[in-house]
């Protein structure tokens, strides 16, 4: 290939699990798709176990064909920063894509990026330009970290326009999240809730992902306890590991007497349990308080599962343009409402033929395609 390029990827990747070390895997096999030489670092050491909320930093899935996974980075000791700078130089990669979501990795990535040969293109693939949790040194770090990139690129304009905001004139690629094209195909309703033992004659709304305070979980109880949703026999389904207290929830459930209508699985869900819980539901709500972007959006057009997302610009962005689902305000009476208008069944089928429409639009290829371009033109 004529204008085949040596690519790294620094970040999450298996053995780690989660919506970025997934969406990493998917790059690097995409790259290698297009006829590129992909290699990924990952963590030896990511997060000290005091500050990792979590159960487990690590995945019990198989690991992904075809690629090279080097786990070499701890994330906290310098020294080995400067043994991995060594080792990008040795392999000499056309590209550097430095994967950027927290503050706290800034150090790491600044110690490696700084001693890497200047002819190496660095580029900086952020999902979150401002953390959700804001602390009074993110600004610091993450201007350190920028100080070293040659280019930007994101998962959303919502991010790339607070990259554009923040650093006029650097080169920023505003893109999209892709639908992963390497998930289980959807199977029926029935069968989904079957293997779940949930109610088969009962409307059911997903609250899927890693449970967070700004992900607005307790607005999305609370709307149940509201008109029209009060009598109205629609399920709540939480599915996700909690990274704060789950019983904060389990509270408002008895609070609001919802027992009987909440299905509650506080657990991180695999592949596996991803396809059958969207399979399953009807609407997915995502009733957050700040976004900038998601990974369960494209895991609901996968499954072309409509979508109930708050009026955040990260969020609501992709389901205006695709008419995939509904926009609502982050008050539970409003919740309530849109819920009720988005399950009735002449809306359900207008938004099967907008997923139909837009399956290319966001695919994995199209992506490495436009961020090759991208780098190429640094």
């Amino acid at each position: 290939m004529k204008d085949k390029k040596k690519v790294l990827l620094l970040g999450p990747a298996h053995p780690f699990r989660g919506g970025i070390a997934d969406t990493q895997n998917y790059l690097a096999q995409n790259l290698n798709t297009l006829g590129h030489e992909t290699h990924i670092y990952t963590f030896t050491t990511q997060y000290p176990k005091l500050l990792f909320p979590g159960k487990t930093q690590f995945s019990e899935e198989k690991a992904p064909d075809h690629l090279t996974i080097k786990r070499n980075i701890h994330s906290f000791n310098p020294l080995n920063w400067i043994e991995v700078a060594q080792s990008i130089n040795r392999l000499k990669p056309d590209y550097v894509i430095f994967r950027y979501w927290t503050p706290y990795l800034a150090p790491c990535w600044y110690g490696i990026a700084q001693k890497i040969n200047k002819t190496i293109k660095k580029i900086g693939l952020v999902d979150n330009w401002i953390p959700h949790e804001i602390n009074f040194w993110d600004k610091t770090l993450t201007r350190m970290f920028s100080s070293q990139m040659d280019g930007f690129a994101s998962l959303s304009t919502a991010v790339g326009d607070e990259i554009s905001s923040d650093k006029p004139g650097l080169p920023i690629w505003k893109g999209f999240h892709p639908i992963a094209d390497k998930l289980p195909q959807a199977i029926s309703k029935e069968k989904a809730r079957k293997a779940l033992s949930w109610p088969q004659d009962k409307k059911i709304v997903l609250f899927f992902g890693l449970i967070r305070k700004y992900k607005g979980l307790n607005l999305l109880i609370e709307a149940f306890s509201q008109a029209p949703l009060n009598d109205s026999g629609v399920i709540l389904a939480i599915v996700g590991e909690a990274y704060e207290p789950s019983e904060k929830y389990t509270q408002l459930i008895q609070k609001y007497k919802l027992s009987e209508r909440v299905i509650c699985d506080f657990n991180y869900a695999n592949t596996q349990k991803s396809t059958l819980v969207f399979c399953a539901s009807d609407v997915i709500a995502q009733t957050y308080v700040s976004a900038t972007q998601s990974g369960v959006t494209p895991l609901a057009y996968h499954y072309k599962t409509p979508l109930l997302v708050s009026d955040l610009p990260g969020l609501k962005t992709p389901i205006l343009e695709d008419h995939t689902g509904m926009v609502t305000k982050t008050d539970p009476k409003k919740i309530a409402e849109s819920i009720q208008k988005i399950l009735r069944d002449e809306m359900r089928s207008n938004f099967q033929n907008s997923f139909q429409k837009v399956e290319k639009k966001y695919s994995w290829k199209s992506f490495g395609q436009s961020l090759m371009s991208f780098m190429a033109n640094l």
